[in-house]
């Protein structure tokens, strides 16, 4: 779609699991079936695209076409979590496949140990051919691909200099090549180049890794019109007062999450004289979401051409494509932009899966999954058999449209201090949500909340006599889940 029409529009147990799994083999050792029976793969994730910019998630502020064909096509999953919604520690737990704890990436700057095993490098030994494209941010260099072109740290958007394999590795902030252009149709482009060059007779498994809808908003002119003549809808927590929320968060400096105190770097225009403080947020709204929707639309246009090669080149019959973000992102709910709190926009992911054939067109999944899902579903697909060491489980008999007797009745999270924002742990059911604020060795905060009658998480139900007994269970169960997830032996991580 031009950008000239488009509208802004008002458990089962780790254990089991390998016990289940175990017939299937191993990919370290023998395999037994045919390369020409498993499907290719393309992981296409984005940075900071939370899903109410996505028009199939019932987005009001933008059309993605692009993205929704996957919907239309495949399955679209409402209730995929983070583990740690920062761009490093999320980036490790997906190539991983383990939480943080385990992984040693608890914030941005800390660098991924090469010799641990990931998916690429089981998927790689499998037979796959293997690449990575964009952004990768994990300090260390990648392993397990046959080949990478990606970007020193966060990169920049326009004329961004791309480390490609093959070139000394000093620094992951550090070095390559500068490719012309606008940094997402770059990387949608080296990525149809290199599927070009692939080997028929063998799979393909391709991380299209992009920037957008990543700060500094800076987007193609072709773009700039968007928005220009109206204002964006305010959701409808724009206005949480942080009443009964993490003391942090009302009274903190809070630079890197609310509008009223956003720092003036964000911004790509000069901020306006003599705004009120509620002017200022609005301001700060407007101005902020309006360059993010500009790239999340450079990003569905560049989603769209991708499918668009996969369909003329024959490839769209056999590949599982993907779509997801590396975490999710407040768009002005609560007040906030940004991510890290463990609220629902933050901590949900948008993730769309088509595999034409496999998956029935139109699904819509509501059960738990977690980005730890993905290293072993890739795993599953490549009929790898059981990776001992994976965290998560593979959600392919929910893309079979199954309904497991056993399946996990909460997701885990753990967020490491930083970026002004404190260290919090809590555990996400369906219906229920508790976070612990870990302020100090022996201070903590604690917040409850009723999804089905709060989902947007205005009321902290922890103190009430009401909802004593679930408080209760929750607490059990999260100490149940990080015990289980935490305290695993890290030996088994390298």
């Amino acid at each position: 779609m031009s950008p000239k029409i488009r509208r802004c529009g008002y458990s089962l147990s780790l254990t089991s699991f390998a016990v289940m799994s175990i017939v299937a083999g191993n990919c370290f050792g023998k395999n037994n079936h045919s390369q020409a029976n498993k499907p290719n793969i393309i992981f296409i994730m984005a940075d900071d695209h939370g899903l109410q910019a996505i028009s199939s998630y019932g987005s009001k502020l933008i059309q993605t076409p692009g993205i929704d064909r996957l919907a239309k096509e495949g399955m679209r999953f409402t209730n995929c979590f983070n583990v740690n919604s920062l761009c490093a520690p999320s980036r490790a737990a997906l190539i991983t496949g383990k939480y943080n704890s385990q992984n040693g990436v608890l914030r941005i700057g800390d660098r991924l140990d090469e010799k641990q095993k990931t998916f690429p490098m089981i998927l790689q030994r499998s037979g796959y051919q293997t690449a990575l494209i964009g952004k990768w941010h994990l300090e260390s260099e990648p392993q397990g691909f046959d080949y990478y072109k990606v970007l020193p740290g966060q990169g920049k958007y326009f004329d961004c200099p791309m480390k490609e394999k093959g070139q000394p590795w000093i620094s992951g902030n550090t070095g390559g090549k500068i490719e012309k252009g606008f940094i997402t149709d770059v990387i949608t482009d080296q990525s149809i180049e290199w599927l070009k060059k692939t080997d028929p007779q063998k799979p393909f498994f391709l991380m299209v890794h992009h920037k957008a809808p990543h700060t500094p908003h800076q987007y193609p002119p072709k773009y700039s019109g968007l928005y220009a003549d109206k204002d964006l809808p305010l959701p409808s927590t724009f206005g949480d007062t942080y009443e009964g929320k993490n003391e942090q968060l009302s009274t903190g400096n809070a630079g890197f999450s609310r509008l009223d105190h956003i720092y003036p770097d964000h911004f790509t225009e000069k901020i306006p004289p003599a705004m009120t403080p509620d002017q200022y947020k609005n301001w700060a709204y407007q101005n902020f979401f309006k360059g993010y929707l500009r790239l999340v639309a450079s990003l569905d246009d560049n989603v769209a051409r991708l499918l668009d090669y996969l369909d003329q080149s024959g490839l769209a019959k056999n590949t599982i494509v993907v779509y997801t973000s590396d975490n999710g992102f407040f768009i002005g709910e609560h007040g906030l932009f940004n991510k890290m709190w463990m609220y629902e926009e933050s901590m949900r992911l948008p993730l769309i899966v088509r595999y034409p054939g496999h998956i029935k067109a139109g699904m819509v999944n509501s059960d738990l999954v977690s980005i730890l899902d993905f290293a072993p579903t890739f795993v599953d697909y490549a009929d790898c058999g059981v990776q001992p060491e994976l965290q998560g489980m593979s959600i392919i008999p929910l893309l079979n449209g199954e309904s497991p007797n056993k399946w996990r009745d909460g997701i885990y999270y753990h967020y490491y201090d930083q970026y002004e924002v404190p260290e919090q742990e809590g555990i996400r059911t369906k219906d229920f949500k508790l976070i612990r604020f870990l302020d100090g060795k022996d201070k903590t905060f604690e917040e409850l909340y009723d999804l089905k009658t709060d989902p947007g998480e205005l009321k902290n139900l922890y103190l009430s006599p009401h909802y004593l007994q679930e408080r209760n269970r929750l607490e059990t169960e999260l100490k149940h889940l990080k015990e289980k997830y935490e305290s695993v032996n890290k030996a088994i991580a390298k």
